[in-house]
């Protein structure tokens, strides 16, 4: 007998190999109807697996978040079988769920086309409706090996290879068909139901190799019901209708080219927009005691190999030698070049916190197939700094780290923030009690925030554990931004101490910060959450002055003049073309207020606002427009407090 305990804290005995769909069967019929897999001891695994030990279980109905990932990977594995039904010269390689769906990566002589995916969808249907249940079975490598090869299925063959000695060789059965596959599965197809959906087709190479052959790879999405599918569709509606890289080209913001792949390219509109961020955080942080350094972009590798990145990041780092035979690094991140800020110069325990700010411009290699825009770049700006502290200072600091970035957030318009606690990583530098150390200090200040957060188990940086602050955009998606990381480790590393309280010396706790984190990333992430239209105060260009006839060009230039004269960033449109020809073309590069110039407003000082999105226009006097623009391009951080406003 076994002893299973369900998550209410009771317990069962029951006869060892007894499955989980016994179990839910045992407590009621309508738990056995609803289960499509079983939790046990933390693990997820088929309802017909057998458990043979004693331990924790839970039942996960079709309803439950779990049963998602499950939907996904059957999902995957019945578009495989419709692709070779319908396509039989096909292989089919390796199909994971991903974020938001799954895909399949097949090798096939001729190309799919966008025109396939409703046949391959059909068929997925009737392989759905067909209800087959999924099975498995144990093989022996040289069967499944000999199998795969009689098939044709050579890729199949490779994999079977690459399965460590003493795992299991598991095949996975639907029906007629079946595929090497770790599992789990639900038990039918049927389970799938009918929110899902192909979306696109894109080439991949054989393993993430580009000297290996390149596979053809369809994505799809799958839901637990119809319903959140159409939202999810919606959502993907709308982020494109929002992608930062074609507003970017509308607004005239950045590019990007070939010869500087995952670099920027700013243009001047692009710009203002990235110092505008610069000058709110720069303000921010002289308001919060911070002082503002610049640290050398190349440095020599002795300094990474002391603060562990030539071990632990390499692999991300651009290295470079010069004619002396000297190994240099372009810093990938700014804490090292801090840390010798710190070091010069004899600190006491009285000069801290001492609070270190740069902008700096980091740079780390990614594949080329990972860039995406400004969202995943290669070199960028982070608004980094670092507290430098003692132990008893950390939990008052990060409460105030706290503070601080979520109400950076809502200045921004990001109201919905979830927090994330990342513990020690596998790949990390010093002591396991160190860690534990910096782990709970850094668990004490979320706390003592009164903050809730979730765990995302071994996403530390390598040298400490860090808080992530994940925020939530206009149409529901999540993007993570801030950080703050508690780290006992590179101080000591690099030899940095302070004289405390009795005269000895100290390592110093190192608090690392970002909030923007990537300027260039929270430049996408803004421009896509607010669709372009961006608050006033942000906008590069915050007003132009559009004539509608050329008698009005003398007085559009003294309108223009007013405006910048207010500190405003105007423009004027004096080209000969139709008024709603250069109202369009400015609203496409969303700018968000056009003062309309013609010859009866220059005759009585007045000008016909229009705001973006609004098919109405007001007619004001000069001196009223100029005002309600300034008054509105004030940023949030300089308007009076509600207390202040009232006693003014």
């Amino acid at each position: 007998m076994i002893s299973l305990k369900f998550p209410d804290g009771s317990a069962r005995d029951f006869e060892s190999g007894v499955t989980g769909r016994d179990v839910a069967a045992s407590i009621s019929k309508s738990l056995e109807k609803n289960a499509v897999a079983v939790v046990v001891d933390g693990a997820i695994r088929d309802l017909g697996e057998p458990i043979q030990n004693d331990g924790d279980i839970r039942i996960v109905k079709r309803t439950d978040p779990e049963a998602l990932t499950l939907i996904r990977h059957d999902a995957a594995h019945v578009m495989a079988e419709a692709v070779q039904a319908l396509y039989p010269d096909t292989q089919v390689t390796i199909g994971p769920v991903i974020e938001n769906g799954f895909y399949y990566d097949f090798a096939r002589d001729e190309s799919f086309t966008p025109e396939d995916l409703p046949v391959i969808e059909k068929k997925m249907a009737q392989i759905i409706a067909s209800n087959h249940p999924f099975t498995v079975e144990v093989w022996s490598r040289e069967k499944a090996k000999k199998v795969f090869a009689e098939k044709g299925e050579h890729f199949k063959v490779e994999l079977v290879d690459a399965i460590p000695e003493g795992e299991d060789v598991k095949i996975y059965h639907q029906g007629d068909w079946f595929d090497l596959c770790r599992g789990p599965h639900m038990d039918t197809t049927g389970r799938i139901g009918k929110g899902f959906k192909l979306l696109k087709i894109a080439g991949a190479y054989w393993r993430g190799d580009s000297n290996n052959p390149m596979l053809q790879r369809i994505y799809g999405t799958a839901w637990a019901n119809e319903d959140d599918l159409k939202a999810y569709l919606h959502q993907l509606e709308e982020a494109e209708k929002r992608d930062h890289r074609r507003l970017g080209r509308e607004m005239d913001l950045f590019h990007f080219q070939e010869e500087a792949p995952g670099a920027v390219f700013w243009h001047a509109k692009g710009w203002s927009l990235f110092q505008a961020l610069i000058g709110y955080m720069r303000r921010r942080q002289q308001e919060w005691g911070y002082v503002e350094v610049n640290s050398p972009d190349m440095m020599e590798r002795t300094l990474w190999e002391q603060s562990g990145h030539w071990e632990k990041f390499q692999e991300n780092m651009y290295i470079a030698e010069t004619p002396d035979d000297r190994v240099f690094c372009c810093k990938p991140m700014n804490c090292p070049g801090h840390v010798q800020i710190f070091k010069n110069g004899l600190k006491s325990y009285r000069d801290l916190p001492l609070r270190i700010a740069e902008f700096g411009k980091v740079h780390r290699y990614e594949p080329s197939g990972a860039l995406h825009g400004l969202l995943r770049v290669r070199h960028f700006t982070q608004d980094d700094a670092h507290i430098f502290c003692t132990e008893d200072q950390i939990t008052e600091e990060c409460v105030k780290l706290n503070e601080q970035v979520l109400s950076i957030y809502r200045d921004f318009g990001f109201e919905d923030v979830r927090i994330k606690f990342s513990d020690r990583p596998e790949k990390r530098v010093g002591a396991d009690e160190v860690w534990d150390k910096a782990e709970a200090a850094l668990k004490r200040a979320v706390e003592a925030a009164g903050l809730s957060y979730e765990l995302n188990p071994g996403e530390g940086a390598f040298y400490g554990p860090k808080l992530e602050y994940v925020l939530r955009d206009a149409i529901g998606r999540d993007w993570q931004c801030g950080t703050v990381q508690v780290d006992l480790n590179m101080p000591e590393r690099l030899g940095a101490y302070y004289i405390g309280a009795d005269g000895e010396k100290t390592v110093p706790v190192m608090i690392h910060r970002a909030m923007f984190g990537s300027l260039e990333r929270f430049t996408g992430i803004l421009v896509e959450h607010h669709a372009g239209h961006l608050p006033l105060w942000l906008s590069p260009v915050q007003a132009v002055v559009a004539t509608i006839v050329s008698d009005a060009n003398d007085y559009a230039q003294t309108v223009l003049e007013r405006l910048k004269a207010a500190g405003l960033r105007a423009e004027a449109d004096l080209r000969n073309e139709k008024i709603n020809y250069k109202v369009r073309e400015h609203s496409v590069a969303k700018v968000p207020v056009i003062l309309v110039a013609g010859k009866r407003e220059a005759e009585e000082g007045t000008v016909s606002v229009r705001r973006l999105g609004s098919q109405k226009q007001e007619v004001m006097s000069l001196d009223d427009a100029v005002a309600m623009i300034e008054a509105e391009s004030v940023p949030p951080d300089a308007k009076p407090s509600d207390g202040a406003a009232k006693a003014a």
